[in-house]
């Protein structure tokens, strides 16, 4: 029997907008005090990754870094170049190559592509039941926003539709 898996999408934080190229642009003030409260939230929700893959953009990998001292584990980083300014298919592309041992993975990414991509994986609710967490996604996915879908079956299998959004939140410094 195949076990469950979880994906933990997060947006990288408030930015800053200086005169740099879009992959330099640091987090602003704002974004550096929501992205330790984002690594507090998922301490307090016992969500810790085997593996975070992180775009390699300077905001995502500085959303992470102020993250991961709040979630008292230690997860193994993959900074993944394909993940800065790659849209949802390929996303899925790079959680498909994950490998069988890892049961939780986070990705760190950008708006509107991992808004896209767990629009496409969570699969509407079909018993009549709102999913209040899947419309206010829909609406905005926030920076320092997180999404967690329960993903069954292999990353392999990963397809649009096949995964179930469980929470979306996002925390404030």
């Amino acid at each position: 029997m195949t076990q469950q898996r979880r994906l933990i999408v997060l947006r990288h934080a408030k930015a800053d907008w200086p005169d740099v190229p879009d992959e330099l642009r640091p987090l602003a003030e704002r974004g550096r005090a929501d992205a330790v409260a984002a690594g507090r939230w998922l301490a307090e929700h016992g969500l810790v990754p085997d593996r975070v893959l992180c775009s390699t953009a300077v905001r995502t990998r500085q959303t992470w870094e102020l993250a991961e001292p709040e979630l008292g584990g230690a997860p193994e980083l993959v900074l993944e170049p394909r993940a800065y300014r790659a849209d949802a298919d390929e996303l899925v592309e790079l959680l498909r190559e994950l490998p069988p041992v890892v049961r939780t993975v986070m990705l760190v990414g950008h708006r509107p592509e991992v808004q896209e991509l767990v629009l496409g994986l969570a699969r509407e609710n079909g018993n009549g039941h709102r999913n209040e967490a899947l419309e206010r996604l829909r609406e905005k996915f926030a920076t320092a926003g997180i999404a967690v879908l329960d993903v069954p079956g292999e990353w392999g299998q990963l397809a649009p539709g096949s995964a179930e959004l469980a929470d979306y939140a996002v925390p404030r410094g």
